[in-house]
């Protein structure tokens, strides 16, 4: 399975905390390595290195990223670049070729994207042709990427974990 990194770009501090927060969490939970924030947003790294913390495994975030570096340096480096997009190619048409490949750059934008983007990434992935969340996108590519195995993953170092139930929460702290 690919390594997968998460860059989000065209993220506004006041607008985006939350969605961008979300987009980190999900990139964590569903298997990716960690994500670059294309934006100086103390706040989104504080959150996410703080579910880290407690729930354990080794995601990183880094913000203040230049997204156009980021993206020559993971190609220059082999790695492969995929851009989230409503406009791209099927994600079901691409998943095998996509599995094959070793570092994969999955880019996540926010507001409209600068269109330069498009020829930037190795790739232009679509989640169905219809708009919807950034979010919602994401988690599917990498479920697809990773063949559902994302959802037996065990985080070491957590503090706290979910015990499944059919009723009710159950935690253990450690």
């Amino acid at each position: 399975m690919p390594e997968i990194v998460i860059l989000r770009i065209g993220h506004r501090p006041l607008r985006d905390q939350r969605v961008t927060t979300h987009v980190g969490l999900a990139a964590r939970a569903l298997g990716a390595r960690g994500m670059f924030l294309a934006a100086d947003d103390s706040g989104v790294v504080r959150s996410i290195r703080d579910v880290v913390e407690r729930w354990g495994g080794d995601f990183f975030i880094e913000d203040k990223i230049p997204w156009k570096r980021c993206i020559r340096e993971w190609r220059e480096s082999g790695g492969t670049v995929v851009h989230l997009t409503m406009y791209g190619e099927r994600i079901q048409d691409r998943e095998d070729e996509l599995r094959e490949a070793e570092r994969i750059l999955v880019v996540v934008g926010a507001e409209k994207v600068p269109g330069e983007l498009y020829g930037l990434a190795d790739y232009n992935i679509a989640v169905t042709g219809q708009p919807h969340s950034e979010i919602s996108s994401l988690a599917v590519l990498l479920d697809h990427l990773f063949a559902a195995t994302e959802l037996d993953r065990e985080f070491p170092g957590a503090h706290v974990r979910v015990i499944p139930s059919a009723m009710g929460k159950q935690t253990e702290e450690r």
